[in-house]
């Protein structure tokens, strides 16, 4: 079977980009280390690397996914798969010319459609629910805004490589455009959750995972997302009885709060609110935008700063419930949010298993001797009564 390294960057894209293999029963794991000994992955069909380059410059993005793409052995890995976020958000362009610096090759392929979830290419406009992207929500996007609905002009903004953008409507056209590209054309490719899909197939991967696991029936997300989607699949929520716990702005933007005794004692608090109810703890209050920005113009915080201190936050509250004794299925929105959450407990890898549903990957970590499951999707993903759906446990999976 063949060998495969992907280099996502975010997490949650690690996880969609993984599970569309290892829900093929490819043995997979994501890392996040930037110096993983690569001889850790004898044994595995798919190595998934986070990293982590969604937020800092093109040139620093090149040089990490060169630097790990030129590590990697071509006897080991074969194929090398760049996946991008789906919103054409990042460093798309630094990073597919830092794969192909890394592998020596003058040309690659790049299919940014996903389908399943709305989003398709037609005469190289990358479309979101029908509009096109520089005109949906990922405009307003407050760390990465996506500026162009041409995605050769995103690309262009960071590379002058050879990289041919692909055109696809439908999982069909995907297909047709990987029996075109052939094995030696795959060697390099870039695009979202969607086309990996199509790549597992491909490759050769026809197996199944394992049957999804006995978990807790109790729900409980972490969010740090400030993505409409996920603000009307909370409102939603809230309306069928999940509790509902949010960070105060002092909490969710101090540096210092997540290290502190209150940090720490609060999670015996609101374990107990909880109580046997379905629950989200949420860092971002819309009603109290107002106060935020006061706090943030009055600390002087870069939009950075802010990113990193409310995931920081939101997941260090996590951890205090988690350690007070949770005992719930877990979810996390956002990949800075899961990557502060593994952090939070010390998790340098995760498994992924399987699709719950489209945008929905379930994984699993060790933590304390003791295995949790968690969700994870990405903030603009999924209907309005998503996270009520996801309550439902087994008949969902």
């Amino acid at each position: 079977m063949p060998k495969l390294l992907i280099i996502a960057d975010d997490f949650t894209g690690a996880l969609d980009a993984g599970v569309q293999f290892a829900s093929l029963g490819a043995k997979s794991l994501v890392v996040t280390e930037d110096d993983y000994d690569l001889s850790n992955a004898e044994g595995l069909d798919v190595l998934i690397y986070d990293a982590e380059t969604r937020h800092i410059t093109p040139k620093e993005a090149y040089q990490k996914v060169y630097g790990f793409v030129k590590r990697a052995d071509r006897k080991k890995f074969p194929y090398v798969y760049k996946k991008t976020d789906s919103g054409l958000r990042g460093n798309i362009g630094a990073e597919i010319a830092g794969a192909m610096d890394a592998l020596g090759i003058d040309e690659a392929a790049f299919v940014p459609a996903f389908p399943a979830m709305r989003r398709v290419t037609r005469g190289g406009v990358h479309y979101v629910d029908g509009v096109p992207v520089a005109e949906s929500m990922f405009a307003s996007d407050p760390f990465e805004p996506v500026k162009h609905s041409d995605v050769h002009e995103i690309l262009r903004e960071q590379t002058d490589k050879n990289i041919t953008v692909y055109d696809a409507e439908t999982d069909g056209d995907m297909t047709a455009v990987a029996g075109r590209l052939g094995h030696e054309g795959l060697r390099l490719t870039a695009g979202c959750a969607g086309f990996a899909g199509v790549l597992a197939h491909v490759l050769g991967f026809h197996g199944k995972s394992d049957e999804v696991p006995v978990m807790p029936e109790k729900f409980f997300m972490v969010c740090g997302s400030v993505n409409p989607v996920t603000r009307a699949q909370i409102d939603y929520a809230r309306t069928q009885g999940f509790k509902y716990i949010c960070l105060s702005v002092g909490q969710k933007l101090s540096a210092a709060w997540p290290d502190s005794s209150e940090c720490y004692e609060i999670g015996a608090k609101w374990l107990a609110e909880i109580g046997a109810s379905n629950a989200i703890l949420d860092a971002n209050d819309p009603n109290d935008k107002d106060a935020t920005d006061r706090y943030i113009h009055e600390k002087g915080m870069t939009p950075d700063e802010v990113r990193l201190n409310i995931s920081r936050s939101v997941t260090g509250a996590a951890k205090a419930i988690i350690d007070a004794g949770l005992e719930a299925r877990l979810m996390c929105v956002g990949g800075d949010t899961l990557l502060a959450l593994m952090r939070a407990v010390g998790v340098r890898e995760l498994v992924p298993m399987r699709e719950v549903t489209s945008g929905v990957v379930l994984t699993s970590f060790v933590y304390n001797k003791r295995t949790y499951y968690v969700m994870t999707k990405s903030g603009g993903f999924g209907e309005r009564d998503l996270l009520v759906k996801l309550t439902e446990g087994e008949k969902q999976c």
